[in-house]
């Protein structure tokens, strides 16, 4: 093998010489000479090869990396076939010593260039810059790149691994409550311990990875779907809700899973990620499981959903909602009290919409503040019109309360109107109680101190009536009407009634019977001992111009014909 350390160079020019040389005017002699001095003392492995194969020339980094090796035996390690069929292209090539290098061929007109660099810190570099760059830093788990990038490979293999495959979304209930109470160091620690109950459930090839926030995502890979799925949520179901221990706090949450079959995904990842997400947000809303399976049909329900939403966006200004009145009777004084009042959506394109359809919607995506203060504003406005002694109820719920200026709201359409506020009455369930910052309370017992009276409606059906009674003093308790309807079938419901009745005359507080249809209803419930009823057998709800011939009884009759199929009473 030849090498440059046995070429002499002659005509080194001075160091000391402070003018350059042009390169036209330096001799052959001196320039092969400079030539061959850089050639030797280049990083990289170089060699020049002949047309025929011989290896003319070669530096001693290249004499270091492949030794005394042949002519024939070189085009083997550079991973070429021959050297005419050589590409003047980059290739990587590992060595047995366990570096990488870049190999480099060109072809020149007398022969053939070879340039071999090493690269090994180069490619650790990268493939730890790469991993860095897929990695979640607080769990360590891989993040939504990760995912996302081995999704789109499953995607695009064949049909046979695809459908073994599924990916699962994993979303943590009251995460945001534990952060929120016990500080985030808190909630990154149980972060960090979910993520490892997580991984201790998979299997060694599938992907977990923590996409944002409490959300974790899986590739489950390998196993038939969507059987092996749903074992897995199970699984997480009950693994990520079993207590955890921090800094002395035992925490509770619990687990929801969306699982999407990759084999109903064609090969969109945004598609997939969105049918997990579809089926999780169904999880959510099914109390009764841990897990939902995306179904072609959830798509056509979000659809549904946001056209309704957008609908809804548009119906207060384009002035589609109304109200209308439905009295309560006092049953010692025999007449009507006041009026509740009921929201009405008459969509141009949907016809009645029911308040049962678009009243959650509305509150879980916020359109109910606007809509509620426009209920509030309205009904205040209609009932200046009533005699002074007949009040209005107007239903408030747990998402107005959330709204900082819900009191200012209330306070302002009774002085923009001026109606009296004791002739206003604020109707709410027992899910504003569940505040447990305590805001909510200190709301009422400011509207309370003004004279506006607060009553709790469908009293029965949650889960600690009692003790809202006992930390704040309602004017009135509202039986829920599935307790009044029950009673000529079942005991215990009439039981139920009585008490309520009986909490309430000890309390000092007012109790609506909901839901009277029937003269037995009416009979039965004032013998429970109730003060109030409100139901069809008292009047249908009606328009605000039916109230004042309603009131004075000429109205009554025509009033509980109305036919209103969507009573919220």
């Amino acid at each position: 093998m030849g090498s440059v350390h046995s070429i002499k160079l002659a005509g080194k020019p001075s160091v000391q010489s402070r003018e350059r040389t042009p390169l036209r005017q330096v001799s052959s002699k001196l320039a092969a000479g400079l030539a061959l001095s850089a050639f030797a003392t280049f990083d990289s492995a170089l060699a020049m090869v002949a047309p025929d194969g011989r290896i003319l020339m070669t530096n001693p980094a290249f004499d270091q990396l492949f030794g005394d090796i042949s002519a024939e035996d070189l085009p083997t390690q550079l991973q070429i076939e021959s050297w005419q069929q050589a590409e003047s292209a980059e290739r990587i090539v590992p060595f047995p010593n366990g570096r990488s290098f870049k190999i480099k061929i060109m072809a020149l007109p007398e022969g053939y260039f070879v340039c071999a660099g090493d690269i090994t810190d180069q490619l650790a570099q990268a493939a730890r810059d790469a991993r860095l760059v897929r990695t979640d830093r607080l769990t360590e788990l891989g993040n939504q790149r990760l995912l996302r990038e081995r999704l789109q490979d499953l995607l695009e293999s064949s049909p046979a691994v695809r459908n073994d495959c599924a990916l699962l979304t994993v979303d943590l209930d009251r995460f945001k409550a534990v952060n929120d109470a016990l500080g985030r160091n808190i909630g990154d620690a149980l972060l960090c311990l979910v993520s490892k109950r997580i991984r201790s459930a998979v299997s060694g090839v599938d992907v977990v990875t923590r996409l944002y926030g409490d959300q974790f995502g899986i590739i489950q890979i390998g196993r038939p779907q969507p059987e092996a799925a749903t074992i897995l949520a199970k699984r997480l179901g009950d693994l990520l809700s079993r207590p955890y221990m921090l800094e002395g706090q035992l925490i509770d949450v619990t687990a929801r899973v969306g699982i999407a079959p990759l084999a109903q995904a064609a090969t969109d990842v945004d598609q997939v990620m969105k049918n997990a997400d579809l089926a999780l947000n169904r999880a959510r809303q099914d109390q009764s499981k841990d897990y939902c399976v995306f179904e072609s049909g959830m798509d056509e329900t979000v659809k549904a959903r946001r056209a309704l939403e957008t609908d809804l966006r548009r119906a207060l200004a384009l002035r589609e909602f109304s109200l209308v009145y439905q009295p309560q009777f006092d049953l010692l004084t025999r007449r009507v009290t006041g009026f509740e009042a009921l929201l009405r959506w008459n969509s141009p394109t949907r016809g009645m919409v029911s308040p049962l359809d678009f009243i959650p919607l509305a509150e879980e995506t916020g359109i109910i503040n606007p809509i509620g203060e426009w209920v509030l504003r309205t009904a205040c406005r209609d009932a200046a019109n009533w005699p002074a002694d007949i009040t209005v109820a107007v239903n408030i719920s747990a998402v107005q309360f959330a709204h900082r200026t819900l009191a200012t709201t209330v306070l302002s359409a009774l002085s923009d109107i001026d109606l009296d506020p004791r002739r206003l009455e604020l109707e709410i369930t027992e899910s504003v109680m569940l505040d447990a910052r305590g805001t909510a309370l200190g709301v009422l017992q400011r509207l309370r101190s003004t004279g506006v009276r607060v009553s709790l409606d469908d009293f029965g059906t949650g889960y600690s009536s009692l003790g809202y009674l006992r930390s704040f003093p309602f004017d009135k308790i509202k039986i829920d009407q599935s307790f009044v309807r029950g009673t000529l079938e079942d005991p215990g419901n009439r039981a139920i009634v009585r008490a309520i009745a009986s909490l309430g005359q000890n309390l000092g507080m007012a109790t609506v019977a909901e839901g009277v249809e029937t003269a037995e209803h009416m009979e039965r419930v004032a013998a429970d001992g109730c003060t109030h009823v409100q139901g069809y057998l008292i009047s249908r709800p009606i328009p605000p111009e039916q109230v004042a011939g309603f009131l004075a009884g000429n109205g009554a009759q025509k009033a509980a014909c109305r036919d209103d199929p969507f009573l919220v009473a």
